[in-house]
């Protein structure tokens, strides 16, 4: 049996609002956020001039770590009632996660004046206070917040953040410890107290008692057995170390920085072999780790392997030509092969290089995120730092560790709904197929409208019904292929006694595709475009069958699909001639871009998902191939709002997307 699911009409349903905001309030309340908000969409479809839906909508999307996208809609449900004060520290919270702190401080004191208490509020006003160099007014605010809440550990925490900020190392300590005799599990306050020990006098005895803690109290972070694996090293504890690495490692098998640790220790020991795979294991996961290929042409030249080894420093290199480290053990390979002249001028680059002092950026691989001393403002530019030659040389041979991140009011890492905290694979939404399978979900119960596919359902001159989908649905009856073989047989016996139209080539090309008979569907939807040369709908069922057949042929194993430039020439043809002959069809310059961002063609893709999104403004799915386009191409600022507008639209990974962006992963 094969369901069918119509489109929707194109009218606007009579739907209660207020029961439709009640449902998706309890959604919220129960933390799935991505389907409240499309709750939330109906309501505002319905009525775009309630304040309520846009609030609520606001705190989802702040949920979901869409911080653009919840301070928009906090800021459209202040602009239709400006008496919703929650919706004051909404906005304030978003803004401060994206950095506008004199904003976020604007709105917590909105909330203030009518609400002076809150301690939420006074913690972040403090903390976005601190952001900006505010010193004295944050600790007015910390004052405040501590004297109304005397057993609160995290008002004496923020302080203590703030004495560190100002240097007042003896008071940060006294705050960490009263922090502690109230609540004796708080993680923060021993990584707090770690940092000071291994800052201040580099105590690594008394660091190590705190990092023990923090892997007690929070066991299953990668990031704190990292951190303790360099203070068991500094203290001479090189199993603990190691074994600390591999338990990261355990936990996540792909922490490059755990990785690049362990290759390092191993390189220490002699234990070379094992170093390069490690190395090798990072680069694998970020071929422009410059840091790790230095070291690993280091062990390659050990073992005698010159070529790799000139191979990863010309990377190094050409990156940082400054690096008179690099140039000398260029020097040094070339010469033990045997190229003394080439030897020579890196030798003499080396000597020329060795008192100069190099620039440190912040997003370069010399400073690792060790290191403290680069003070950026509220935007996030910073001063360029120098370096001595000696100095970049040792980070690039030195432990790395992972920032203590300490955790704020707002923070919630294990809430279920959180979706963008999960390793979503970041690639393309798919094309749409035309198909006689589709999975609905709560989030998209329909099937995509194609005008030309809901005409050809209603002529009931096919077999079965068709549906629109970029996912076809994998749950299928095992006696499927029998169906449309049985199907195929029934076609060629009509054919053969019939008079040739192109609606039954069509129809059997639905099921060879079905069956996975790629060739025999082209034939026969080629048969059908020659009987009916303005079939809109066989040309776009073509392209569709010709991009399976490649990217089958094309699969390297692991589930990545290559689609080279001259392969796609038939399907861009294809799908050119459908929009030719259907050109308010906003599914064929989808799959148009789909095509063009694999090929390559970035400019054109984003032309055609635009187009797209022009002729269906609620069009998810070409919302997040633009965005991840304009990603692709370095353009963040409008890679942004089409994420957060694609998340809005139910496209799920884009707050997975969102997330590394704004962590600048």
């Amino acid at each position: 049996m094969f369901t069918f699911l119509c489109p929707m009409l194109a009218l606007r349903a009579q739907i209660n609002t207020e029961q439709v905001m009640r449902i998706g309030a309890n959604t919220n309340y129960f933390e799935d956020y991505v389907l409240s908000i499309q709750y939330f969409n109906q309501v505002i479809s319905v009525n775009p001039r309630l304040a309520k839906p846009y609030f609520y909508r606001a705190i989802a999307k702040l949920n979901l770590d869409d911080f653009p996208g919840a301070e928009e809609d906090a800021s459209l449900a202040i602009e239709r009632n400006p008496f919703i004060v929650d919706a004051y520290e909404v906005r304030g919270v978003a803004r401060q996660n994206q950095g506008k702190n004199r904003e976020a401080i604007k709105d917590y004191n909105k909330v203030l004046e009518m609400h002076p208490d809150t301690r939420s509020v006074l913690f972040n006003k403090a903390m976005a206070q601190c952001q900006i160099k505010d010193h004295a007014g944050a600790d007015t605010t910390f004052a405040a917040l501590i004297r109304k809440y005397p057993r609160y550990e995290g008002g004496y925490l923020g302080r203590a953040r703030l004495r560190l900020e100002t240097k007042d190392t003896i008071g940060a300590k006294s705050d960490i410890d009263k922090a502690l005799t109230i609540n004796s599990s708080a993680i923060n306050a021993y990584l707090m107290r770690a940092d000071i020990a291994i800052h201040s006098g580099q105590d690594y005895k008394s660091a190590l008692a705190d990092m023990d803690m923090a892997v007690k109290l929070s066991p299953d972070f990668p990031g704190y057995y990292i951190n303790r694996a360099f203070l068991r090293y500094m203290t001479d504890d090189f199993y603990g170390a190691f074994d600390d690495y591999d338990h990261a490692l355990k936990l996540d098998p792909t922490n490059s920085m755990a990785l690049f640790n362990r290759g390092l220790l191993r390189a220490e020991v002699h234990d070379t072999n094992k170093a390069i795979e490690d190395f090798t294991s990072v680069i694998n996961l970020n071929p422009d780790d410059y840091k790790t290929l230095y070291n690993r042409s280091m062990l390659l030249a050990e073992i005698g392997d010159f070529e790799a080894a000139l191979s990863d420093l010309n990377r190094v290199l050409e990156a940082y030509p400054d690096f008179a480290a690099a140039y000398f053990l260029r020097y040094d390979i070339k010469r033990r092969k045997g190229d003394l002249q080439s030897a020579e001028k890196d030798y003499n680059k080396s000597l020329a290089l060795a008192k100069t002092k190099v620039p440190v950026s912040p997003d370069k691989q010399f400073a690792d995120n060790t290191s403290a001393g680069n003070s950026q403002d509220e935007d996030g530019d910073g001063p360029v730092v120098t370096e001595t030659q000696e100095q970049v040389k040792k980070r690039f041979s030195s432990l790395a560790t992972v920032s203590a991140n300490y955790t704020s009011e707002n923070d919630a890492t294990t809430i279920r709904g959180r979706v963008q905290d999960q390793e979503l694979k970041v690639e393309l939404e798919p094309i749409f197929i035309i198909t006689y399978y589709t999975s609905p979900t709560e989030i998209k119960l329909n099937s995509e409208y194609i005008r030309e596919v809901n005409d050809l359902n209603a002529t009931g001159l096919l077999r079965f019904g068709l549906q629109v989908a970029n996912r076809e649905s994998t749950l299928r009856d095992d006696n499927v292929e029998t169906t449309h073989r049985s199907s195929i047989d029934f076609y060629n016996s009509y054919i053969a006694s019939h008079p040739p139209r192109a609606i039954d080539y069509f129809g059997r090309a639905m099921d060879f595709y079905t069956v996975g008979d790629f060739d025999a569907a082209v034939g026969d939807l080629t048969t059908a475009v020659r009987l009916t040369p303005d079939f809109a709908l066989a040309y776009l069922l073509r392209a569709q069958v010709r991009y399976a057949k490649k990217h089958k042929a094309t699969d390297d194993g692991q589930g990545t699909h290559i689609l080279s430039e001259e392969e796609s020439v038939d399907i861009l043809a294809d799908i050119e001639k459908a929009i030719s002959l259907s050109p308010f069809m906003p599914v064929a310059y989808y799959n148009k871009g789909v095509v063009l961002t694999e090929i390559g063609h970035l400019d054109e893709a984003l032309k055609a998902f635009t187009r797209a999104i022009e002729l269906k403004r609620d069009f998810g799915e070409a919302y997040y191939n633009r965005g991840y386009v304009h990603l692709t191409i370095g353009d963040k600022d409008k890679a942004f709002p089409d994420l957060s507008r694609a998340g809005e639209l139910g496209i799920v990974s884009s707050y997975s997307l969102l997330k590394r962006m704004a962590s600048g992963r």
